[in-house]
């Protein structure tokens, strides 16, 4: 029986636990997780976190809100982030790669077509792609998106069946009910026009995405015929409860 495709979507505050450092014990919760799912699914990743990982090594005589300076952060801090991944992933019995892309190569079929063939040979393989983008050339997921979108783009060109976007809330909740202070989960979304009503326009504290841009990832995998989950990683086992919906999350069909 053919596996099930998950692309998984870490942002910064999951994987750093909402702390100013990227969390050991979150990313082995995470390969714990995908070790024990290895025979129903397989698993591609975006992840954030390079700049993350950099500020736990480095600090540059230079603005951190500074677009370059962010880039030479993420340049810094994608090989710690990896290197973390494949002593985590590795004690597990599981194998990562490291795919760097940029939005303009979503834009040329040639270099679409060469993205697909490599990540099939990974996992075929056995191998987790690992991608984020490519940081020190552009400046995307930087400024605007938190790679959300990166995700959902990934996720089309790759065909997979759920979209699952890790973040720091149990799903999308009402906007009544964060107003009386007691978060209510959507939990089965059909229409983003009227979801778009019930949000506000945080953005994470350690990422730069809110929920509009999960919102609108979320669009670009529904028009792809692909679910996408919103799930609070912070949570242990958060992907194998949610599987078992055993959590409240946001599910958009």
């Amino acid at each position: 029986m053919a596996k099930k495709r998950i692309l998984l979507k870490l942002g910064s505050n999951t994987l750093t636990k909402e702390t100013n450092h990227i969390s050991r014990g979150k990313i082995e919760d995470i390969g714990m997780q995908i070790a024990a799912l290895q025979d129903q699914y397989e698993f591609i990743i975006v992840s954030s976190g390079a700049i993350a990982a950099a500020k736990q090594f480095v600090k540059l005589d230079n603005n951190d809100k500074d677009v370059f300076v962010k880039q030479a952060l993420a340049s810094i801090g994608q090989p710690h982030l990896m290197r973390i991944y494949h002593e985590n992933f590795s004690d597990l019995g599981l194998h990562i790669s490291q795919c760097l892309l940029s939005y303009s190569d979503f834009e040329k079929q040639q270099s679409k077509d060469n993205i697909v063939n490599t990540i099939n040979v990974l996992v075929k393989n056995n191998y987790i792609p690992i991608i984020n983008e490519n940081d020190t050339v552009a400046t995307d997921e930087i400024k605007f998106g938190d790679n959300d979108k990166l995700a959902a783009l990934t996720a089309e060109l790759l065909n997979v069946d759920i979209l699952i976007i890790a973040t720091n809330t149990n799903g999308i909740y009402t906007k009544e009910s964060i107003h009386n202070q007691v978060p209510e989960t959507i939990k089965l979304v059909n229409d983003l026009k009227l979801l778009e009503k019930e949000i506000g326009d945080s953005k994470s504290s350690h990422g730069t995405g809110g929920m509009q841009s999960k919102i609108e990832a979320a669009g670009i995998a529904k028009a792809a015929n692909i679910e996408t989950w919103i799930v609070n990683g912070l949570n242990d086992n958060f992907i194998l409860k949610a599987l078992k919906d055993e959590i409240p999350f946001t599910k958009i069909i």
